[in-house]
Order: structure tokens, then sequence, then C-alpha cells
């Protein structure tokens, strides 16, 4: 091999290359490139604030091959941190960040230890380079990624916590801030979704002096943070695929164009397809809280004690209230407090409505969450307010009662259920529905015309009292399973079993009795609603006696057996809810599930929901007269000639001519009367004659 020896110490590149392929001929002159670092190293100490090209690409050179020298430069990546920590801060920017390179890829070669460079990078946060901070907090995610990519390593993981623990009570708000934002950067990608870090930022961040850190933390409850992101990739990401196409027809056809024009589609679908997707909502980081009563109540705290802008409060509010629901809280005090802003002309109300409405459970006592719901209809369902303003109270008010039904009084709920008339839609239809969800929890409490017609379901219902639990020795809906006797006296049979005793003739007869129950009640189908309410009436008025659906004992040993011996398959349990949708409708009405089940989050579309069609502003309206024109012929004349420059006829000349020109002929064709009809045939005869 032919050596360039008075080229090499000036072409750093070339040594590189050439000592990757020989690191044994070329020893003497990395030594000598080494020697020469340290020399510099020496004078660069002297001014560190000072820029110095030379040892950046001294640094970078060995860097790159310290791997092929490790004795000579076991030193090299301890030099490179005392300088860092040294003179961190008084670095020249371009310096400081070749450094940080430098024991990334040391780092990349194992020849430092990756609990040394983190922690040395958590301290250079505090730096005042965001470049730099970006670029380092990419690094530590992406690292603590790659070492616990195969299995988790509790010790490294459990050390770097209780660092960034101390990083989030920093004085330097950037570096705290930074660390909240890679903490809650590992949550999301699955590596440190335990409870210690949900935790360290529930306690640590949202009670921090920094507003920042303090916002940060409380988004990552709300899970807004995530959505954000991706509603901003999604902007950058948009494809004009009209234009494109526009562009691929005018131009030429070439393979790279075809290319271009396939991923722009690609990409295009794509944004549909996260257009279509519903919002989903994650919470387990809330359910992963350790003291969510001491959490709520100290945020409460903060909440009156602070001078934070209102969309902090608002903030500060939502977490509160998702506190409450889902843990099922005790804060008597928070309700008072969020009725003072249930006013119409409250900024962001609606969200504020929805705050209380998330608050509220069946484990606050009613008298607790009644000053709400008065405060909402005396404020909101009034008819000097808008239809809107009185819908959105209708809306409030029912999302409320969900979660708390005892809430409600029945005067109060009779009411309200009076709207139901009401000549605007929407108002009507947020009436109707409070009306509905009282049917289905507690029917007694409206009048009679407003309980619908009596179905099995509505028959057995019982409302619950404060606190109580209603359990159940069966799965409901499992009556459907017991016509399947045959199959299972087939079974009992073929294992030796013998029921010689008459159970399931029982329960045959009790279903068959069901059933000319239910022909009996075809007939009142036809009825109105108020002797529905009647029936209704009277049925509550009979309690205690035989029941619509008698259930026998014999029947309920039957439906607890069938619960503990059956194993059920996607069919049984299709029949089971078949068999309860059965109970909850009349033989008229459609077969729809009235049951709603109650979710952790309320959504703010079900309080602003309004059932009209919405003012739309020019742009809107012209848009969708647009899209309504796609795929349309034209209006107007159609020309069907196959040559467009051949001549016109005299009809279409007709039409360029002016009005002075062809009015006369114009009259021409003017439909005549009848009478003129007469004058004009009279006066043709005449002159018929008179030419004879």
């Amino acid at each position: 091999m032919v050596r360039h020896n008075n080229q090499l110490p000036d072409n750093l590149p070339q040594l590189q290359n050439l000592i990757k392929r020989d690191p044994e001929s070329y020893k003497d002159d990395f030594q000598q490139q080494y020697q020469h670092f340290l020399s510099v190293l020496e004078i660069f100490r002297l001014e560190p604030d000072r820029e110095n090209k030379n040892l950046n690409e001294l640094i970078m050179f060995i860097s790159q091959v310290a791997q092929c020298y490790t004795e000579q430069c076991r030193e090299f990546p301890q030099q490179l941190v005392d300088l860092l920590k040294t003179h961190s801060t008084n670095l020249d920017p371009e310096t400081r960040n070749t450094l940080c390179r430098a024991l990334i890829l040391l780092r990349n070669k194992n020849l430092i230890s990756p609990l040394d460079l983190l922690e040395l990078f958590f301290q250079l946060l505090r730096c005042p380079d965001k470049s730099l901070r970006t670029f380092l907090e990419n690094h530590i995610v992406t690292d603590i990624k790659n070492m616990n990519a195969k299995h988790k390593d509790m010790k490294l993981n459990s050390t770097l916590q209780n660092f960034m623990i101390s990083m989030l009570k920093d004085s330097n708000p950037k570096a705290a801030k930074m660390s909240i934002d890679i903490m809650i950067e590992l949550y999301k990608k699955q590596i440190w979704n335990d409870a210690k870090t949900v935790n360290v930022i529930a306690t640590n961040g949202c009670f921090s002096k920094i507003t920042k850190v303090m916002v940060t933390s409380m988004k990552f409850f709300l899970g807004t943070d995530q959505d954000d992101q991706e509603s901003d990739s999604d902007s950058d990401n948009q494809v004009d695929l009209k234009s494109v196409m526009m562009a691929n027809r005018v131009s030429k056809k070439t393979k790279k164009r075809k290319r271009q024009l396939d991923s722009a589609k690609k990409l295009y679908n794509q944004a549909k397809k996260k257009k279509s997707k519903a919002v989903s909502f994650n919470f387990s980081a809330i359910h992963l809280i350790n003291n969510p009563q001491g959490m709520a109540e100290n945020l409460f705290k903060q909440l009156q004690h602070g001078n934070e802008r209102f969309e902090v409060k608002l903030m500060h509010l939502d977490v509160i209230s998702r506190l409450i629901g889902i843990h099922e809280l005790f804060l008597f005090s928070f309700y008072p407090y969020i009725t003072r802003f249930i006013q119409p002309h409250q900024r962001q109300v609606t969200r504020i409505l929805q705050f209380a409405a998330q608050a509220s459970h069946e484990l606050v006592p009613p008298e607790i969450i009644e000053p709400i719901i008065k405060t909402l209809v005396n404020n909101f369902v009034t008819e000097r307010n808008s239809s809107d303003v009185m819908a959105i109270g209708l809306n409030a008010v029912r999302q409320v009662c969900i979660r708390c039904p005892l809430a409600m009084n029945e005067d109060l709920l009779r009411d309200l259920a009076m709207y139901k008339n009401y000549r605007d839609k929407s108002v009507m239809m947020a009436s109707k529905s409070l009306i509905t969800l009282y049917r289905e929890q507690m029917p007694t409490m409206l009048g009679k015309k407003d309980r619908g017609r009596p179905t099995e379901a509505s028959v057995d219902i019982k409302p619950k009292r404060y606190g109580e639990v209603i359990a159940v020795d069966h799965i409901p809906g499992t009556e459907a399973l017991l016509e399947q006797q045959p199959e299972i006296e087939d079974k009992n049979e073929e294992n030796g079993e013998d029921d010689s005793d008459s159970e399931w003739e029982d329960v045959e007869h009790s279903s068959d009795e069901q059933e000319e129950q239910n022909e009996g009640n075809d007939n009142d189908d036809d009825e109105d609603e108020s002797e529905a309410g009647e029936e209704a009436e009277e049925e509550e008025d009979n309690e205690g006696k035989e029941p619509i659906v008698s259930e026998t004992l014999t029947t309920k040993e039957a439906l607890q057996e069938l619960a503990l011996t059956k194993i059920f398959t996607d069919e049984d349990f299709a029949r089971i809810e078949k068999e309860k949708i059965k109970k909850k409708v009349t033989h008229n009405s459609r077969k729809r599930q009235l049951e709603r089940e109650t979710s952790e989050f309320v959504k703010l579309d079900d309080i602003e929901m309004i059932y009209k069609k919405r003012k739309t502003d020019k742009e809107s309206r012209v848009e969708s007269m647009k899209k309504g024109r796609e795929g349309r012929e034209k209006f107007g004349y159609k020309d069907g000639r196959m040559n467009i420059h051949c001549s016109k006829t005299n009809r279409e000349k007709r039409k360029n001519k002016n009005f002075v020109m062809m009015r006369n002929k114009a009259r021409t064709k003017v439909k005549k009367s009848f009478r003129d009809k007469q004058i004009a045939l009279r006066k043709h005869l005449t002159q018929q004659k008179k030419m004879k």
C-alpha cells in the first residue's frame, strides 16, 4: 500500500478512511493527531468562549476512529464530559454541539456509559441554546427507547426517573419544561407508562410554580397535547390533489410524474381516513394516580388562590371534574364554585357546563347537585333567552341527570317536560330527550302522558335510592336461552345425567304465559298516549300484586343453573341482546335500544347539540353548491352537433339578433284566443265570397 504521509496531517477525512481500513498501519499517524488534539485542547481551555474550528475537526475525527484504538482513547470520552460540565454555558454553540455529537458517537460504540451520558445531557438542558435542547431531547427519548426495546431495564429506568424528579424541581424553567416534555413523550411511546411516571407528573408537574410546566402537565391528563400534535402534522401533510392532477394532465407524461401523482393520491386518502375516524379519548393516566382525592383538593386550592389567566383556570376545572367523576370523589366545595360561572353570557360557558356534568356521580348527595340544576334552569331555560340557549340548558340538565338522576325534582322535571311542545325544534328535541332519560330510569317522576306505552322492561324498573346497589344472581336476558331445552336434555342424556324433575316444563309453561300476555296487549297499540299513561298509573297503583311478567322460583333457579353450567357462544350473546331489546319496545315501536351507557367523559357535542340546520357563511354555501354540481350535466341548451365549428341553425342565430328586428315575427308566434280565431275566420270567409 502506497502511503502519502505528507498529505495525511492536513486531510483528516482521508486519514479517517484509511484508519478504518487498516488501523495498524496508521497507528503512528493517529497518535500524532491525538497529541495535536491535546495541545489544542490546552490552548482552548484558556479561552473557552472562542470558536476553534481546528478543535472541532479533531474531536469528530477521534470520535469516528476511537473504536480502533481503545487503549489510546481511554481518557478521551471523560475529557469531553469534563469540558462540557465545566464550560457548558460559556462554550461556543458550534463547539458545544460538536462535543455532544461526538459523545453520541462514542455512546453508539459503547465507549461511554449510557447512564453517565444521559445525566450529562439532562444537565445540559439548562443551556440557553434552543436548537441544542431540541437535539438533546430527541436523543434522550430515542436512547431510552432503544435501551428498553428488547426488555425493560428497571434499574436504569428507576435511576433516570429519580434524576428527572430532581430536574423538575430545578429553578431553571427551560430545563424543567424540557424534562416534563421528555417524561410525557416516553409515556406516550409506552416506555415509561407506569404509575411512578404518572404520579411524578401529577405531584411535581401539576403543582409547579412554572406556568408552562403546570400547563403541560395538565394537558397530559386531559389528553389534548397529542391531539394537537396530530392535527398540526395533518395540516402540514395536506395535499391539494386537484392541482396535482391538473398539473399532471397538462405536463409531459413521465414515470417520475406518475410516481408523484400516486404518492399524492396515497397521502390524500390517508388524510381522508384520519378525518373520518372517530375521536378517541385515553384516560389511562388519570386512573393511575395514587391519591386522586388529595390531588383534586390541592388543585382546587391552587385554582382559588392563583392568578392565572382564564384558559389555565379552565384546565384546572377540567382536570378536577374528571378526577371527581372517574374516581367518584367528594369535593362538595367545587359545586358552589362552578355554579357562579353558569351564566349564558359567560365566556366558554358550554365547557363549564361540561365540567359540571363530569363532576356529577351517583355517590354525591342529590342536595349538593340540585342547586346546579336549578341555576341551569333559571338562567338558561327561560323564554327570555334564545332557543339555542334554552336547548343548551336542557342538554346540560340531561347530562347532569344521567350521572345523578336523584338530583332532579319531580315538579321541576314535569315543568321541563312541557317544553316538548315548544315552537322551536331544538328546544322540543332537548325536552324529549330528557323525558326519554327518565322513562328508562325513574318513570314514576313523569306525568302519565309522558311515561309512554308500558313494556316488559318498564314494568320491572325500580328507582334506585341514594347509595343503593342492585346485585343480580343471573345474567339478564338469558330467558331466551331457556327455549333450548331439547339440546340441553340431549347433552345430559349423553353424559348419563337424569333430569327427572319438571323444571324445564315449568320454564316452558312460564314462557308460553308470557307470549299469551304479550299477544293480549297487541290491542293496546292503537290507543293514544293518554290511555297508555293511565295504564301505567294503574300498574303503579297495583304494585305488590301480580306484574305483567312474573318470574317463578323455578325460573330463577334455572337461570342461575344456566349461568353456572353453560359456556355462552356468540350466538347466545346475540339472542340475549335481542331479548333485552325486545323487552324495551312495544309491538308497534321501532326496535331501538333505549339504554344509554354512562361514559367517563362528557362530550361537548352532547351539550351543544342543536336540532336544526345552522346558518352558514357564503363561502360554505358556494362550496356545497360546487360539490352538488360535480358529475352532473350542465343546464341550458344542449348542442348535439358532432362538429362544433359547423354552421348554426336559424333558431340559434335568432337568439343573438336584436329584439327590435325580431319583435314583429315574435308577435305572429303568439297564441291567439278563441275569439281572435273567430274574427280571423269570418274575415277570411268574407274575402272569399267577394272574390267569387
